[in-house]
């Protein structure tokens, strides 16, 4: 395992948290969770923040908390869908740690979030029109990464597996 970061990316539903909690468990590291760390750091929840001071504040404390979680060595991190918008922290992740984007299709990523509550940018009506623009808009981002992988009809042990070998193959 390198000493460096594992940062997983990806759309919200395209399974960052779980891949990232198993990905810990076999790399024996610890797993960072961009959004509880958020929410643990403001004290309030992501659609807390979202509704009371927005989302470019939001943004703002993401990285702050993202460069934190890249300072403090060797983990997996899981981040939010929405990371990877700020050119600041694409470099940072790049420069800090494995970037490793998890892809899922649209109706996957909708058959994930079905009925989810904690997630501001998904709440609402038109769900599959506003994520599918969202995705779109968000790829230019997500394919900025040492690594893709497709995640559509693969189980989190599955994903995990594939990650490990990746990580394996960059080792001296």
């Amino acid at each position: 395992m390198p000493e460096r970061p594992v940062i997983l990316t990806g759309f919200m539903g395209s399974g960052k948290s779980s891949v990232g909690r198993l990905l810990a468990q076999s790399l024996g590291c610890p797993l960072v969770d961009l959004d509880a760390v958020i929410v643990e750091t403001a004290g309030k929840s992501i659609n807390a923040i979202f509704a009371e001071e927005g989302e470019p504040a939001f943004r703002a404390l993401e990285s702050a908390c993202l460069e934190r979680a890249l300072a403090g060595g060797r983990a997996v991190v899981a981040t939010g869908g929405g990371v990877v918008i700020a050119e600041a922290n694409r470099q940072l992740m790049a420069r800090h740690g494995i970037v490793i984007n998890l892809m899922a299709s649209l109706p996957r990523v909708l058959e994930r979030l079905a009925g989810a509550t904690d997630r501001p940018l998904y709440a609402g009506q038109d769900e599959a029109e506003r994520v599918g623009a969202l995705m779109a808009e968000r790829e230019q981002f997500y394919c900025v990464a040492d690594i893709r992988i497709d995640t559509d009809g693969k189980s989190v042990e599955d994903v995990a597996a594939e990650i490990l070998r990746f990580l394996k193959g960059l080792e001296p």
